[in-house]
């Protein structure tokens, strides 16, 4: 039976109702997405239409998923709240702080002992306010979920911007930093601007090499990692139909890549196959008895220029497989166009390694197609010419594979087995050699390749690509290798060509495991305490951000102007860091060392106009902050790309930094700046970045008449004496000032007034 089974059927119970009034007042038949939306409304049956992109709307999840690095931070602020248990169902999961290096009984003995404080801690505050836990090595929070949590129709937030990864399930969920999910932990409204919508219509059938991962990476390259910013993409056609539940997840996984706010598929015979086999009959006969509303009206995806914003068409059964990098997941390239690209940007055309697996392809159906392949190698008389590793996705998947024989086809071609983790996919892998920082191409199934993402070596180029390509090019060791035309050669000097992969989309056997790694929270968690040591390097008890004066911000110093690509991950970066997740101090040491200053292409190295001498982000910050002296950071476009990490808007924050001002914003990252109480601000116009000098001092003008709807000025006073005077746009509303002022959401939940 299902988890929360009762939750589940009450969401099926209101749908009609909900629905059928949204239809009334929107007038039109409706997209899927807009059924879930309406569906979920704070005030439960609706009483208006809201405008796409225009209106922020309070919504009411079904459900919130935290994996072991947010949940630290976002646990920590719930704390604050006051609360005895969380509202809505939750559930942790511990899939970040375990590094790949051996083995994946090594690694993971390792990772209990070094951060046993950390796992206990949250195993302790899951007891203690109701929370699902999920053990180490239990398998990525993602893959977990959509085994035992997802469900049609349903809407879940997640701290972690590849929770989009359920709407392979049909679901609504989306990438939220920890003060959304402490909100709607809190049994609070969880806002959020109403999305627009863009419909991928899919005709043919994959067949072949073709998977469902060349899908994303096909329409990655289309919209770019920013062409989704705002909106929900939703998968429709008979080739969406055609696929597998998992194989939907996987397209869905990857809409975090063009900055959807979500993606999503309707309901229909594959979910329902996999609800069944994951053992939740219950779920599956639920649905069936609402299907119609659980996809979007016929006349919908019949005419879908009438109702979505954008609508893209693939045919799958001319897509080829797509490889896309380096240094970026939207830099598209067919496989048969890679060698001569490869040639022309002088990438390394050796591949060192190739690695499948993580959240966005580990499932049963992605193991066995790569395992048709690995058992090619011995068949063939190949030999594999790249080190090839493989990342379960879940204990679930893992002991089912193994029950299976992959993983021992696997080992036969000397392949290594991590833990069920995230591992290399966030930066958890301790690769040997990488410390050389020699240029060298991998290629992965990952979703990101951002430079230094998996390994720390910026020369490292790797390439994303479905489970079966990766493991192709491992046996090939060649980046050029199209394996639909090319031989190889093999052990007796023969040519050879690859079978196409082949696997079954679900075991035969059904899924199974000794122990998949769960562990319920107490009935009455009043009397568990939790511990945090003062002493602790790891775990920081948080302190409440100041409020707002009141006062115009003057005397502002400018920390950096970010050249370029500035994610996440230059903001904040995973690895080796993340095990201060739940520490703020000793995390914000990372603060910003990613970002290239635009004033002289360096990272970490900005200058502290303090001394007039140039020093690393966070030690000049830190030496405004010990000084009294206000700070802002400027940046480029798509700001805060990537992950839903809240640190990268905590850790300013937290050492001082007033306002972060940028050509246009990531959503989660943008979200994230106005729940810590900063100024999230774009440039009225973007040609202004281009006028801000590095020693720079800010004052704002009118921050006392900061109102939703109008512009800020701000004065920039060069070192000459001389000034420019720059309008700055935002997206604030009442609510949301209402933080700013407050210091934080968080502070205002604390007080009961949120």
């Amino acid at each position: 039976m299902a988890f929360d089974i009762e939750m589940i059927k009450k969401v099926y119970d209101n749908m009609a109702e909900r629905v059928d009034k949204a239809r009334e007042l929107v007038g039109r038949p409706l997209t899927l997405s807009e059924k879930i939306l309406y569906s979920h409304l704070w005030e439960g049956t609706p009483s208006q239409a809201f405008t796409r992109g225009k209106d922020y709307v309070d919504f009411a999840p079904d459900r919130v998923a935290c994996q072991d690095a947010t949940a630290q931070m976002a646990l920590l602020q719930f704390m604050h709240a006051g609360k005895n248990k969380v509202a809505v169902p939750t559930t942790v999961h511990c899939d970040h702080l375990i590094q790949a290096k051996v083995d994946a009984k090594t690694d993971l003995a390792r990772a209990k002992s070094q951060s046993s404080e950390v796992f206990d801690f949250l195993s302790s505050v899951s007891n203690k306010y109701g929370i699902g836990f999920w053990k180490p090595g239990a398998g990525i929070i993602h893959q977990v979920v959509l085994e035992n949590y997802a469900f049609p129709g349903g809407m879940m937030i997640g701290t972690d911007s590849h929770t989009v990864n359920a709407g392979g399930l049909g679901m609504l969920a989306i990438g939220v930093g920890g003060a959304d999910a402490v909100d709607v932990m809190s049994g609070m409204a969880w806002e959020l601007k109403f999305p627009k919508l863009i419909g991928v219509k899919l005709t043919g059938k994959l067949s072949g090499w073709t998977a469902p991962k060349d899908v994303i990476l096909k329409v990655a390259g289309i919209l770019t990692v920013k062409g989704g910013t705002g909106a929900i993409v939703e998968y429709f056609g008979e080739g969406a139909t055609s696929m597998s539940c998992t194989g939907k997840g996987t397209i869905c996984n990857m809409g975090a890549e063009i900055g959807a706010t979500t993606s999503t598929f309707g309901y229909d015979d594959s979910m329902d196959r996999y609800l069944r086999s994951t053992g939740r009959a219950d779920v599956a006969d639920a649905a069936n008895k609402v299907a119609k509303y659980l996809t979007a009206d016929e006349a919908v995806y019949a005419n879908p220029e009438q109702y979505f914003d954008q609508v893209i068409e693939i045919n799958l059964s001319e897509l080829e497989p797509h490889l896309n990098g380096p240094f970026t997941p939207d830099l598209a390239t067919p496989i048969s166009k890679m060698r001569e690209e490869a040639e022309k940007n002088n990438w390394p055309l050796k591949v060192e390694i190739g690695l499948i697996g993580s959240c966005t392809n580990s499932s049963y159906e992605d193991i066995a197609r790569a395992a048709s392949l690995a058992k090619q190698v011995a068949d063939k008389k190949l030999k594999t010419k790249a080190q090839f590793t493989i990342t379960p996705g879940s204990e679930l998947v893992r002991y089912t594979i193994e029950r299976d024989g992959f993983i021992d086809t696997f080992d036969k071609i000397g392949a290594t087995v991590f833990a069920n983790a995230c591992g290399p996919c966030i930066g958890m892998w301790d690769r040997e050699g990488a410390e050389k920082e020699e240029r060298n191409t991998i290629v992965h199934s990952f979703n990101r390749n951002f430079s230094k993402r998996a390994d720390g070596n910026p020369n490292t180029l790797a390439f994303v690509g479905s489970p079966e390509l990766v493991t192709a090019l491992a046996i090939a060791g060649d980046l050029g290798f199209n394996p639909l035309t090319d031989k190889l050669i093999n052990e007796e000097g023969q040519e050879v060509m690859l079978d196409e992969p082949s696997g079954d989309e679900l075991p035969k056997k059904g899924f199974d495991a000794e122990d998949p790694g769960y562990q319920a929270p107490a009935e009455d968690g009043s009397g568990v305490k939790v511990e945090v040591s003062p002493e602790s390097e790891r775990l920081q008890l948080l302190a409440p951000f100041q409020p707002w004066d009141g006062e115009n911000i003057t005397g502002a110093k400018l920390l950096i102007k970010a050249f370029g690509k500035c994610t996440t991950d230059h903001i904040s970066m995973a690895g080796p860091w993340l095990r201060f997740r739940g520490h703020l101090d000793n995390i914000s040491n990372n603060m910003l060392i990613g970002a290239v200053n635009a004033f002289n292409q360096k990272t970490n190295n900005v200058k502290n106009q303090l001394t007039g001498e140039y020093g690393e982000v966070p030690a000049v910050q830190r030496a405004y902050k010990a000084a009294g002296v206000p700070s802002i950071v400027v940046g480029d476009h798509n700001y805060g790309e990537g992950s839903s990490r809240e640190h990268a808007a905590m850790e300013p924050r937290h050492l001082g930094v007033k306002a972060v001002l940028v050509k246009s914003f990531a959503r989660i990252h943008e979200t994230n700046l106005k729940k810590q109480g900063m100024l999230a601000l774009t440039f009225a116009n973007e040609a202004d970045y281009d006028k801000i000098q590095e020693n720079d001092v800010i004052n704002f003008l009118d921050l006392k008449e900061f109102a939703p709807g109008k512009q800020l000025t701000l004065e920039f006073v060069h070192a000459d004496g001389s000034k420019d005077i720059i309008m700055a746009n935002h997206t604030y509303n009442e609510g949301q000032i209402g933080w700013f002022v407050a210091g934080s959401a968080l502070n205002l939940i604390a007080a009961g007034k949120a």
